[in-house]
């Protein structure tokens, strides 16, 4: 008869094992489900990392787990190498998986220190992405933009999903539910020296399981107070829609308001691909202080602001670390913020703060100034190029605009 089986190798050596399979198991268990949770209840995980304490608080247990998890593999890397009888039972595959899930481990580390607060943007890209995967849409853009260790964090994650019927990964799959109800099992010795040796083990072995029981019980019963909450939603889930008229109307409310959102964005899209110029704003309406948002040719978020000349300053609003939006407000430093994962930006030149999550600056844009007539009197490239001059006392009738040869350069 045809079988998977993991190959258990406890019985050629069990105190490493447990030293190595414990903390393993412990930690990955608690990785996975930091990876599960967002991609199930996006919206609930959203309002839990919504507070600050509770992001640092995933982002602490996080990595504890991933520590424990990736000493306990290097031990079961270790007692395989090591032991003869295990050397006699071990594959290729063995050292591969256990290389792979070390590798992996030591990937969502380095993506850990180096992007912080995952827990927060996971939500926004990778958990997309994986559901893309599960309706058979799939859209490898939601993740092509993320940095390079959290693409091989996902490739490398598909990896091992691709050798997880060739291996002892079998074993997630292989759940010995009958043993909750077959009948209880006694061992009894004969051996009158042995009966003496075992009896105290025994009674030892006889009331951790007790306390185990009760613990286990005990754990139960809080996760079941705990989840009341989940299950009503999925009751409520898989039950259906059950609105009244008033949740109807807000319903389709909310829905008209995301297809007049989508209208506008293509109604930008088809203004950028008909126009030479596209207008920002009013020169004298700028500010040095709070920027003014605007979408420029590559439909990205940008900034306007005004320099100490008088003349507009326009940088790129789209966070070089993980694509989020700037604020607006530039401190007593001359900078703007990433709010997201704390990036200070110089306004001047766009260059991050050394420390900060951001290692690129962000782009400087280039503008025109045209009168009210349309006529075109300055201009200035990305580069810092200009052309044209404008008298201090015409400025203010001055209207600013982003020109796509510009952005063809850039």
């Amino acid at each position: 008869r045809f079988s998977y089986s993991s190959l258990s190798s406890q019985f050629l050596e069990s105190k490493q094992l447990f030293w190595g399979s414990m903390p393993w198991h412990i930690g990955i268990l608690i990785v996975f489900l930091g990876h599960l949770l967002p991609f199930l209840f996006p919206s609930l995980w959203q309002s839990v990392t919504a507070h600050p304490y509770a992001v640092i608080a995933l982002e602490v247990v996080g990595i504890i787990a991933a520590f424990m998890g990736l000493i306990g593999l290097v031990v079961l890397l270790v007692r395989r190498l090591l032991s003869r009888h295990l050397q006699a039972v071990t594959t290729p595959v063995d050292l591969v998986i256990l290389g792979l899930f070390i590798a992996q481990v030591l990937i969502g580390i380095q993506t850990a220190a180096s992007h912080r607060w995952g827990s927060m943007w996971s939500v926004q890209t990778t958990t997309p992405y994986l559901w893309s995967l599960i309706t058979f849409r799939p859209d490898v853009t939601l993740v092509e933009s993320l940095p390079p260790t959290v693409r091989l964090h996902i490739a490398t994650a598909w990896v091992i999903v691709l050798l997880l019927p060739f291996s002892r990964l079998v074993h997630v799959f292989s759940l010995p539910l009958h043993y909750l109800w077959r009948a209880p099992q006694q061992v009894i010795w004969t051996n009158a020296r042995r009966v003496r040796h075992m009896a105290p083990v025994l009674k030892t072995a006889e009331e951790s399981r007790r306390l185990f029981l009760k613990g286990a019980i005990g754990l139960g019963s809080a996760g079941g107070l705990l989840s009341v909450g989940v299950l009503d939603k999925l009751v409520r889930f898989f039950g259906g829609p059950n609105m009244t008229p008033e949740e109807q109307a807000t319903l389709l409310r909310k829905r008209l308001e995301r297809l007049e959102m989508t209208a506008e964005e293509r109604e930008l899209e088809l203004e950028r691909m008909r126009n030479d110029y596209i207008l920002v704003a009013q020169l004298k309406d700028l500010s040095p202080q709070d920027g003014k948002y605007f979408i420029d040719y590559q439909m990205r978020p940008a900034l306007a602001y005004r320099d100490a000349s008088g003349l507009p300053l326009l940088i790129s609003a789209k966070c070089t670390h993980l694509g989020c939006t700037v604020a607006n407000t530039v401190d007593a430093n001359g900078r703007v913020l990433c709010p997201c994962h704390m990036s200070y930006f110089d306004l001047k030149t766009g260059v991050p703060q050394p420390g900060s999550p951001a290692t690129k600056p962000l782009p400087l844009l280039g503008w025109t100034l045209m009168d009210a007539e349309g006529k075109v009197l300055m201009s200035r490239g990305p580069d810092g190029r200009q052309e044209g001059e404008v008298s201090p006392d015409k400025l203010e009738g001055c209207m600013v605009y982003i020109a796509k040869r510009y952005e063809e350069i850039a």
